[in-house]
């Protein structure tokens, strides 16, 4: 799933050599906040720091024996380092490592992540302001309700990646701590102080109180808010899927030259990248159900996380990089159909315009009900008999005894459903 989803940052990230080396990192910056406290050497140090490093096939095969990462890990970069390779992990217990380095390679993956947020709330931006007062039919339960602006449908959508921006940058800094506090979490064989040092040499900040391990409600936090944000890409792929409907047909997806949407049917053009989307989707909220289920652990810890980890980390946040940039692009490429968008607008028979007689016929001094009935027969009418709403009202006896012709004029008019755009477009978008 990395090879296919993943754009080449995110995947390079999650390599295994990429794992070891930020292992390395973390040790080293161990070493050196063990030099700066007078308990390591200097010079010790600094050999350490010239010469450590690994092959990753070394680290495999020394792992066929050993049954333990960690311990492989280790080995292999003693080889390259010598004798002073004994000040290397000084005091610490493989989740030390494991943990800390995690909290760097999230914090890292977030950073990609948070690219690809930008993007598409740039999108958005953009596709709200060009498509501004182009007055389209809203739909409730899927049945035409009354007049937005497809301007007002991005910029809804623009808000809602706000609000997951905002989610994800609390989700990565839940995630940017390391943990040097030994076997059970006491520092028996560390401390605070070194702690703090080295997890600031990794832009870390230190776990206020960890066991074993960093506690995986910060995991919990993290991959929820990715999971809302693949709802939120899905929300925005079913809206798109439906206004391609044939029926519908007001936006397209872009379909390239040469490109197929059917191997029996040759006239199809599919949304396959909304589709795509919102099955993604769910593999992303699946995998949020596997980091929740992994924050009630043994005592001061088990294994039973790791195995959970080492796939939904890498997959989950190469997917949702991969959904943001495909979703963007999508987006960039969209063919909005003006007129079928006007077609689509009076394809019920001007019948949006109800609310707007009714309200006008309550303010002539009718109750509320015998205006509504009075409405609603026409309406019937309309849709049984397939008229315009319009016509019929204007020479329904009864509205006519109560409305003047001026005022019948004002409510069908359309520009009056886009009269507070401007005043939700300096909402969403100030600043």
């Amino acid at each position: 799933m990395l090879d296919r989803y993943s754009r080449p940052a995110m995947r390079e990230l999650w390599t295994l050599e990429n794992k070891f080396r930020v292992w390395l990192e973390v040790e080293l910056a161990v070493t050196r906040a063990w030099a700066e406290l007078g308990q390591v050497p200097m010079d010790a140090c600094d050999e350490i720091h010239a010469k450590a490093d690994f092959e990753l096939e070394r680290i495999l095969e020394i792992e066929e024996t050993t049954k333990h990462d960690v311990i492989a890990f280790l080995t292999a970069v003693e080889e390259k380092v010598g004798p002073s390779s004994r000040y290397i992990h000084l005091g610490c217990t493989s989740s030390d490592i494991v943990d800390t380095a995690n909290g760097v390679l999230l914090t890292r993956a977030g950073a990609i992540v948070a690219e690809g947020i930008e993007r598409i709330l740039a999108v958005l931006k953009d596709m709200a302001h060009r498509y501004k007062g182009l007055i389209c039919m809203g739909r409730t339960h899927g049945i035409h309700a009354e007049p937005t602006t497809y301007g007002l449908k991005f910029a809804g959508f623009y808000a809602e990646f706000l609000r997951h921006k905002e989610r994800f940058q609390a989700a990565r800094e839940s995630v940017r701590v390391g943990k040097l506090s030994g076997a059970v979490g006491t520092f028996a064989h560390l401390s605070p102080e070194l702690e703090e040092r080295a997890c600031a040499i990794l832009g870390l900040e230190a776990d206020p109180h960890s066991t074993q391990i960093v506690q995986r409600d910060r995991y919990a936090q993290f991959f929820t808010s990715l999971a809302m944000l693949a709802g939120g890409i899905e929300r925005l792929g079913l809206e798109l899927r439906h206004l391609q409907r044939t029926e519908v047909l007001e936006v397209e997806e872009g379909f390239s030259a040469g490109q197929k949407g059917s191997s029996a049917m040759p006239h199809k053009k599919n949304p396959i990248s909304a589709e795509n989307l919102c099955g993604l989707a769910r593999l992303i909220r699946s995998n949020s159900l596997a980091a929740m289920e992994n924050q009630a652990l043994w005592h001061e810890r088990d294994i039973s996380h790791s195995s959970v980890e080492r796939m939904i980390m890498p997959d989950t946040t190469a997917l949702i990089d991969y959904m943001l940039h495909r979703m963007s692009g999508v987006l960039e490429r969209l063919v909005v159909k003006e007129d079928n968008i006007q077609r689509n607008l009076m394809g019920s028979f001007g019948l949006f315009y109800s609310q707007r007689v009714l309200n006008k016929l309550i303010a002539s001094g009718l109750k509320r009900q015998e205006a509504y009935e009075m409405v609603q027969k026409v309406a019937m009418h309309c849709w049984a008999e397939r008229v315009q709403f319009e016509d019929e009202i204007r020479k329904a006896p009864a509205v006519n005894k109560q409305l003047e012709s001026n005022e019948l004029d004002e409510a069908f008019d359309p520009s009056y459903y886009k009269r507070y755009e401007d005043a939700i477009f300096a909402r969403v978008f100030k600043g």
